[in-house]
């Protein structure tokens, strides 16, 4: 079952099935992390990356388990690709996490939502992972400015071009993703 049909008590479960979702999730985002990205004009390392719509779609579809670790881990091993060190945006990772776990979480703030039409699932999965993404990033934000940057500074050249970027990338292809998911996962009986 994905987490669109889930009852809320299973939101938690772990089982193979978790655990084969999040190994694929965390290895797709890993490894396509670092391609595809387009930088956002007058920003310093900020981009749109279109891979980034894996972990809230990892999220809604899979639950909140699933998505943080496809977050978490996916952008740990992206940062460990791109040579930067698993650990070197330990915070960075975190919010990855919490923008999969936000999304799984959808069940309990989107409810019935989850169980009409595929267009209105398609619907939810962007909602969920735009409040996600919006979210999940105050963490970066949080983390910048408790290490006595400045508030401003942080807000307009990192958190809202972050949050924008992903924003674009979480519209657009998370409703196609669920659309692409939907006829699968009535295939497999989910």
């Amino acid at each position: 079952m994905t987490s669109m049909s889930m009852p809320r008590s299973s939101l938690w479960a772990v089982d193979s099935r978790v655990i084969a979702f999040s190994a694929i999730g965390a290895a797709l985002y890993g490894a396509l992390v670092g391609l595809f990205e387009v930088p956002i004009p007058g920003t310093v390392d900020v981009d749109v990356r279109p891979v980034f719509a894996l972990v809230p779609f990892f999220g809604y579809v899979f639950g909140p388990v699933v998505g943080f670790f496809t977050g978490l881990v996916g952008n740990m091993v992206g940062d460990q690709i791109s040579e930067l060190g698993a650990l070197a945006s330990y915070n960075w990772s975190l919010a990855n996490g919490a923008v999969g776990l936000l999304a799984g979480l959808a069940p309990l703030y989107l409810g019935s939502m989850l169980n009409r039409s595929l267009a209105e699932k398609a619907v939810a999965g962007a909602l969920a992972g735009s409040i996600a993404t919006v979210i999940g990033f105050l963490i970066v934000f949080y983390d910048m400015v408790k290490d006595q940057m400045d508030f401003n500074a942080v807000l307009t050249t990192e958190y809202v071009p972050t949050v924008v970027g992903n924003l674009i990338a979480t519209v657009i292809l998370v409703p196609l993703l669920v659309a692409a998911w939907d006829p699968v996962r009535e295939r497999l009986g989910g």
